[in-house]
């Protein structure tokens, strides 16, 4: 696998995303080496709970070690002081936010990726041997359909849903999009334990972490008639809970980070939905781990 160069590419965030990618071999330029390659992350941060989620799931401790951020990034410019060197190093004359996650490389002090996908699909394809085939072979067309569906049938049409300043019949479109995937989605798991091929995939780490968004950040700007009616799928919420009761997952659902980073980025009206609590995720989620990342 030949890798992206690696150069900054403009984003709607306007923070540069770089998309390295690490290959089999040194023609690769980021080929695999264990302890060569280091995660940052904040779990409060959809994408990067998802990576620690992969991570944790991989048993990647020893080969890439990883370094927890702050829920609430401590720059002005809304990235993470920790990271401005990694930033200046990779990028000419750099004065963006120095933003989470990235996967950075020990040996050149620069950033190799910041592009979630990418880091996941990395980490378990050059450094998984031994854990559980979260790509497994044939399944990439329907891994990535289901990242589609999440970002945009689940977490844009949610936050549409609840948008402030936006007309009344595009936020009930909006619902309405949102609450057939959920829909199609409770029908698909009535009888399943995971999304695709009858096995824990990145399928299922999309998808939690998109239910956990739903309900820990974009319930608080929906009406409680809203939120019943999303609560009302009991197939895919009680899939949520199963994972939540995963290590792997429990462990890094950072509620308070979760909570405090979307109260000092929003700037939407709280709505009646914020009061009506889908999920208890510390709950289940200390059912199995005994404690929640604090």
């Amino acid at each position: 696998m030949s890798s992206t160069p690696l150069a900054a590419i403009p984003s709607p965030r306007s923070a540069p995303t770089f998309r390295g990618r690490i290959g089999r071999d040194a023609r690769s330029g980021h080929y695999a080496v264990p302890r060569r390659y280091r995660l940052h992350l904040s779990t409060a941060c959809a994408d990067g709970l998802r990576i620690a989620v992969t991570h944790s799931l991989l048993g990647l401790d020893e080969s890439c070690p990883a370094v927890f951020l702050s829920a609430v990034p401590d720059c002005p410019s809304g990235g993470h002081s920790a990271l401005r060197p990694l930033y200046e190093a990779s990028a000419h004359r750099y004065s963006g936010p120095a933003a989470a996650p990235v996967l950075s490389d020990d040996w050149s002090g620069r950033i190799v990726s910041t592009h979630a996908p990418d880091i996941m699909r990395d980490l378990a394809r050059h450094f998984g041997e031994g854990g559980p085939q979260l790509y497994p072979c044939g399944a990439e067309s329907e891994i990535e359909a289901v990242e589609r569906l999440c970002a945009e049938g689940i977490e844009d049409a949610a936050q549409r849903a609840g948008a402030a300043g936006v007309e009344q019949d595009e936020r009930d479109e909006a619902l309405g999009r949102l609450l057939e995937t959920l829909g199609s989605l409770d029908r698909w798991l009535d009888g399943r334990e995971h999304l695709i091929r009858d096995e824990l995939t990145a399928a299922d780490v999309e998808l939690w972490v998109s239910l956990v968004q739903l309900d820990t950040v974009h319930r608080n700007h929906l009406d409680a008639a809203a939120v019943q009616r999303i609560a009302d799928h009991p197939h895919l919420w009680a899939y949520a809970r199963r994972l939540a009761a995963h290590p792997a997952f429990g462990t890094h659902l950072d509620l308070d980070g979760i909570a405090r980073r979307h109260h000092a980025h929003c700037r939407g009206l709280e709505a009646a939905g914020a009061a009506v609590q889908i999920l208890d995720w510390a709950a289940h989620a200390a059912d199995e781990t005994g404690a929640c990342r604090s």
